[in-house]
């Protein structure tokens, strides 16, 4: 009887390969993809990123299956999973496809094989759990997320704004949010100075999530508005208070 288990990463973490462009190539290749429910393609519309992971395997007499499970992560934080039965036991014996909204689905199907009750499945020399897929601090809205991010460093006016490299790692973004944090420095409340802070959360396509600091303050001498930027809210924290000191 199988027993399943948990194994290394089906795909490889740095497959160039868009969370779309996965689902895409996973539902071109299962025979039944036309049986999955219109909810569950409708959920898979945008998906944020995605993991893959060998689940269980059962190899005998030249006969295989393997059964996969993909995780999608969606906008709204949620997840959505598809398993994967891949096997050989049909005629001519080249691997065919097929793909399941649950796991009980997946089992009603498994059992159904032509494969030896009694031979056990096949163990993998090293056996790691993979790392579940991380869900996300905040709500993204996909949209021209990387245009956005050079546009912020563009107008950030501070000397120590994030580096090229920080640059070059958002060019990937393509989900973000913008919220304003509140509490500020003591000193930056002084009558006639204006300090706003938000933080721009950006979602990568590995999966990552980036966030910079946007300052905008009146702490200039002629008292125009000036934008500076940040990598960390402490960084933009200490400069609201030194802006409002140097005017104190």
């Amino acid at each position: 009887m199988s027993v399943p288990y948990e194994t290394a990463a089906y795909e490889p973490a740095e497959s160039p390969e868009s969370p779309e462009e996965h689902l895409a190539r996973l539902l071109g290749r299962a025979l039944n993809s036309f049986e999955l429910p219109d909810e569950v393609i409708r959920q898979l519309d945008c998906p944020l990123a995605q993991d893959s992971s060998l689940h269980s395997a059962h190899h005998s007499s030249g006969l295989h299956r393997e059964t996969y499970r993909h995780t999608w992560l969606l906008a709204d934080g949620s997840a959505v999973t598809l398993w994967e039965l891949v096997h050989n036991t049909a005629p001519g014996s080249d691997p065919q496809h097929e793909v399941y909204v649950d796991e009980e689905e997946l089992r009603v199907a498994t059992a159904r094989l032509p494969l030896p009750p009694d031979t056990p499945d096949f163990e993998l020399p090293v056996l790691v759990t993979p790392a579940p897929v991380p869900m996300p601090r905040h709500v993204y809205v996909p949209d021209d997320s990387a245009d956005h991010a050079r546009r912020l460093l563009r107008r950030a006016e501070n000397p120590d704004r994030p580096d090229t490299e920080t640059a070059e790692v958002l060019s990937t973004a393509f989900a973000h949010q913008i919220t304003q944090a509140f509490g500020r420095p003591g000193r930056a409340g002084r009558p006639g100075l204006a300090f706003s802070l938000y933080e721009h959360a950006f979602l990568l396509r590995d999966g990552r999530e980036l966030s910079l600091w946007e300052v905008e303050h009146t702490a200039t001498p002629d008292g125009r508005h000036m934008c500076e930027v940040y990598p960390t809210e402490a960084a933009a924290r200490n400069a609201m208070e030194r802006r409002a000191t140097r005017r104190g």
